[in-house]
């Protein structure tokens, strides 16, 4: 049995995800970005051993969810499956100043990363729209740049590939990977999207326990647990180092080395 942490699990695939871990018998930790949020997941999935709670728009709340996550001891695996969508008309900006969609899909990954005692693996959500995403990384927060939700998001699932990549590249002790789950029909995916829901999950979850040799890597990205091609740039070590001095800055927190 293992114990995992899910990201944005109260509802989405990341509360499908927790289902079918639970119902292989894994110990799972959900979270929630409020009180009636966390009510709800608990009573969709009761036989989880907890909830934890923070609006990830923020990093005082991210911290905050690293201290609620450390407090309940070591992790095998830690899945970060929150985020907030690609149609998104205007630019929400957060209390720290910064784009909603960057503080939640791209910054709070980093925060929590750098922060929660590590696990064995990690799992980290993109999507096929990463291969959109600007490489340069010049103007991160939107401050320049016209508005685009779909660029943002874009944007964003590039740096959680470049995240996972750091990782696997500076912790080898851990199993560090990305996925896309397809376009499915969630909350964010809409309901006309094509791909199979029921798989949209499965792939999480095997890189988070499964003794599948496949499974047992670092450094990958996977749909519906096949390799898949990247973005080129998100392999590259100085594109992954630039995206983390520029989340260190913003933060004022840093990601351990080794």
């Amino acid at each position: 049995m293992s114990r995992i942490f899910i990201t944005g699990s109260a509802d989405g695939l990341g509360q499908m995800a927790a289902a079918l871990l639970l119902e292989q018998g894994h110990a799972v930790v959900l979270h929630a970005r409020s009180e009636r949020r966390a009510r709800e997941a608990k009573s969709a999935l009761p036989k989880a051993e907890g909830v934890v709670i923070g609006d990830l728009s923020t990093m005082a709340a991210a911290v905050s969810v690293a201290e609620q996550v450390n407090a309940l001891g070591d992790f095998d695996a830690v899945i970060h499956n929150a985020a907030v969508g690609y149609r998104e008309p205007r630019k929400v900006v957060t209390a720290d100043g910064l784009p909603e969609l960057f503080a939640v899909n791209s910054l709070a990954p980093y925060i929590l990363t750098a922060l929660i005692r590590r696990p064995a693996r990690l799992v980290y959500l993109s999507s096929g729209l990463h291969r959109e995403g600007d490489e340069s990384l010049d103007d991160l927060v939107w401050e320049r740049r016209r508005w685009s939700g779909y660029q943002a998001y874009a944007d964003s699932k590039f740096h959680d590939v470049l995240l996972a990549m750091a990782v696997a590249r500076r912790w080898t002790t851990v199993l560090s990977n990305a996925l896309e789950p397809g376009w499915v029909a969630t909350k964010m995916g809409g309901a006309g999207a094509p791909d199979d829901l029921a798989k949209g999950r499965e792939t999480q979850v095997w890189l988070a326990v499964s003794n599948d040799p496949a499974a047992m890597v670092s450094g990958g990205y996977f749909y519906h647990q096949q390799p898949r091609t990247v973005h080129p740039a998100a392999t590259r070590a100085e594109v992954q180092e630039m995206f983390l001095r520029e989340c260190a800055r913003l933060s004022g927190i840093e990601l351990e080395e080794k």
